[in-house]
Order: C-alpha cells, then structure tokens, then sequence
C-alpha cells in the first residue's frame, strides 16, 4: 500500500516530483461570537431613564426603540412604553400637527416630500407618521412610502416613520397618538400624520391634528364623486395637487367646484372658511402658498382660543378611546372568555342564541 503525506494522494511516491503540503484549517465564515453578542445587544432593553434621556437628547435609534416598544404587544414592553410616555409628556405639545389625507393616486408621498422639504429648509425639524387601516386586512405596512420619499428620508431634520403592520384601526391609531408625544419631546416642531386612502381612518387622524389637509386631482370625472361629505367638511383646506401642464386649467375648475360646494356646508366651529388651492407636487409649485394656508389657519385659531380648546377635546376623546380599547383587548384576552366564544359563535350560527343574547352572557361571565 503506498504511503500518503499529509492525507493528500498526490504526495505517494508514484507520483514524482509532486509534494503538496498541508494548508490550514479553514476559518468559520460567520463570527458566530460577534453575532450572539450583536443580537444579545439587539435585542436587550433599556431602562426607562435611558429611553427617556437618549429621547430628550434628540438619539434616532433610542427614539426608534422607544415607539417600537408602544407599538408592541408585549405586556412587559408595554409596561416601560406607558412609563416612557409618562416622562416625555411634560416635554410634548408644543408641535404643529397636521393630518393629510387624500384618495389613492393624488400623489400623497410627492407631496408630503415636496412640502416636507420645503419645511425642512426652512429650519423646522419633521416627523411623518403613518395611519394604515389597510394594515388589518393586508398585514402590510406603508413602508413602501418611505422608498418614494428618497429626499426627505435622508434629510437629518425629518424622521419617517411607517405605520405599525397588522393591528386593529383604533390601535394604530392609539399608538400614532403616543408617538407624537415621543417625537416632541424629541424636538420635532412639526409633525405630518398620513393616512393612506380615504375611509375610517380620517375620522382618527382628525382627532389628533391641529390642521387636516384634504389632497385631491383634477380630471378624473365628476370632482365632487368618490369623496365623502364627511371628509370634506373635516378639511380645513383642499389642495388640487397635480396643477401642472395641460392639467393646470382642469385644476383651477375643480378648486371653482370645490370652494362652491364648501360654501353650502356649515360653518366649521373654528370660524375658519377652508381654502382651496392648487399646486404641483411633482414640479413644487405653490407648495409655498399651502404651507402658508396652514400658517395662517393656526395663527386665526390661537388667537380666536380655538387650538387650545380643540386640543383639550382630543385629549378627553383618546381617553375614552384607550379604555375602550384596554376593556376590548382585556375582554378578548381573559382566559375563560377565550375558552367559550368559540362554543357561543356556533351557538349564534345554528341559531342556538341570538347575537344579542351571546353577547349578553358572555359580557355577564366577564363581569363576574
């Protein structure tokens, strides 16, 4: 049998004038050691005096840890998100808040970018909070934004920050509300609340803003169809957005046909009469003349005392809004009641019980 060195056949004798020598042993590709002691760091919490200063000190990352954990189902991270809040309330309030909404296809990222950067330059620090109702149904998140908002998402002065994926309306709404406590006591003066289409979500995005803003495009049939009155009489100021081009005349008839049908519904409670505007997202034209609007809209109701009235409001309407949903999620979450509502939804399907007597029963079992 011929002899090998270094295990390699190439080295037997019969092979003359070959001579392999032993390499070293290859190395791990990862670092598992540097990865443990990464995700161990990732993953660790901190305390609340650390959220809290590192929020006080203007610290993104600590900043972006602390609304992760408000958006958390987490017993325990809810627990230090509640006291983080607490400590940063004294330290909220003095923001502009401004809701913007606007049917799919308006260009709502363009022209969140085109006025955020406007207010950017102008030396106001910005945070873009997201409202996704969409989120329920699709388990999706409006993240995507942030990849058509390149400019503004890379600006230092503005922080975007998406929608939390999957979650009930009133939920991510609650917890948009406690992030905008967060992002002032950050520093953040102004702050834009999106929501992504037109529905339910306006009506919670309205109950946390200083000033709604309604975007909308001209050309696309009858202006008055596809939006609710609703929403309207919600807007302090329509913008036409995409008034640029052979579009720009189409728009300044739809603004004519918008600040008509304004003046046939009541006047709002802020004495204010909302404006109608056209602009250019895309091209930044008149982005100026809207910010202004805003400007003006918040100068008219500090002096007339209808901002502070109206933030008092909020503030007793997400009250209410939180117990309910702290009585929703303890209901739904309490042992015995999660061991029979499958057997009372069967019961209301064979028409065993009504819905109203199921409803009844299990609401009496909770109270005892």
């Amino acid at each position: 049998m011929s002899s090998k060195k270094n295990g390699h056949p190439e080295n037997d004798p019969q092979y003359k004038g070959l001579a392999v020598n032993s390499g070293v042993a290859q190395p791990e590709i990862v670092n598992q050691s540097a990865v443990e002691r990464f995700l161990k760091k990732r993953r660790s919490l901190l305390s609340v005096d650390e959220y809290v200063q590192g929020i006080l000190d203007q610290n993104i990352t600590i900043l972006s840890k602390a609304v992760t954990l408000i958006e958390s189902s987490n017993p325990k991270h809810q627990k230090i998100a509640q006291e983080v809040i607490k400590r940063c309330l004294p330290y909220s309030g003095k923001s502009i808040r401004i809701g913007i909404t606007g049917v799919p296809g308006a260009g709502k990222s363009t022209f969140i970018e085109a006025l955020g950067k406007h207010v950017t330059d102008k030396g106001h620090k910005l945070a873009v909070l997201a409202i996704d109702p969409s989120s329920e149904r699709t388990k999706g998140s409006i993240l995507g934004d942030k990849t058509r908002m390149e400019d503004l998402s890379s600006d230092p002065n503005a922080y975007i920050r998406p929608s939390p994926s999957a979650g009930s309306l009133g939920g991510v709404a609650r917890k948009t509300r406690e992030t905008i406590i967060l992002v002032e006591a950050a520093g953040f003066d102004t702050i834009f609340i999106e929501t992504v289409g037109v529905g339910q979500s306006e009506t919670a995005v309205h109950s946390m803003v200083d000033f709604f803003l309604l975007i909308q495009i001209a050309g696309a049939g009858d202006e008055l169809q596809g939006i609710k009155r609703g929403i309207m009489e919600m807007a302090d100021a329509i913008a036409i957005n995409k008034a640029e081009g052979d579009n720009e005349h189409k728009a300044g008839l739809a603004a004519t046909q918008y600040r008509n049908a304004l003046h046939l519904f009541p006047k709002p409670k802020s004495g204010w009469l909302p404006k109608v505007l056209t602009c250019s997202a895309l091209y930044k034209l008149r982005i100026e003349e809207v910010w202004e609007t805003m400007l003006d809209y918040l100068s008219f109701t500090q002096d007339n005392k209808y901002f502070d009235h109206r933030r008092s409001e909020q503030d007793k309407y997400w009250m209410y809004e939180t117990i309910n949903e702290r009585l929703k999620n303890d209901f739904y979450h309490n042992p015995e009641i999660k061991a029979i509502l499958s057997k009372y939804e069967q019961n209301v399907e064979m028409d065993k019980i009504s819905s109203f007597g199921a409803a009844k029963e299990l609401l009496d079992i909770y109270h005892k």
